[in-house]
């Protein structure tokens, strides 16, 4: 493994939460597949947890709510051939799927106004437009 997995700040996944199962891929890829355990699924129990902030931890329990069993998140990865890259990839995986899970809520956006002058702009080159589309009716051309 290529050390700590950062979630955000000073924030990592604790190696000794990690809980990493082996199987056989599926799919294409001759003999080899057939005799390596490449796949790799990553469980983290969020829910025992005591690495993330609480904060953070009850913010990531609602959001990932759809996901948890008995409050365990897990990713699986298959992708390449090699266990230890499919490690990587499901250790990153899990990473930014609890950053993302752990950030705080966006701002609430706040309307912002048209500026006087931009509107009155529009209405003026809207009664000239109108101008223009009226002086083109046949009625004055006797």
């Amino acid at each position: 493994m290529s050390g700590p997995y950062v979630i955000r700040g000073s924030v990592s996944l604790p190696e000794a939460e990690l809980i990493w199962r082996f199987s056989r891929s599926s799919g294409p890829g001759g003999q080899h597949v057939n005799t390596t355990d490449s796949q790799v699924e990553l469980r983290f129990d969020l829910a025992k947890t005591e690495a993330l902030p609480q904060v953070w931890k009850e913010r990531a329990l609602e959001r990932l709510a759809g996901r948890l069993v008995g409050g365990v998140v897990a990713v699986r990865s298959s992708e390449h051939r090699s266990q230890w890259r499919n490690r990587e990839m499901a250790a990153v995986r899990l990473a930014s799927l609890l950053a993302d899970a752990t950030a705080p809520p966006p701002k609430p956006r706040r309307t912002a106004r048209v500026p006087r002058g931009l509107n009155e702009k529009r209405l003026r080159e809207k009664k000239q437009r109108a101008d223009v589309k009226r002086g083109r009716s046949g009625r004055d051309w006797h």
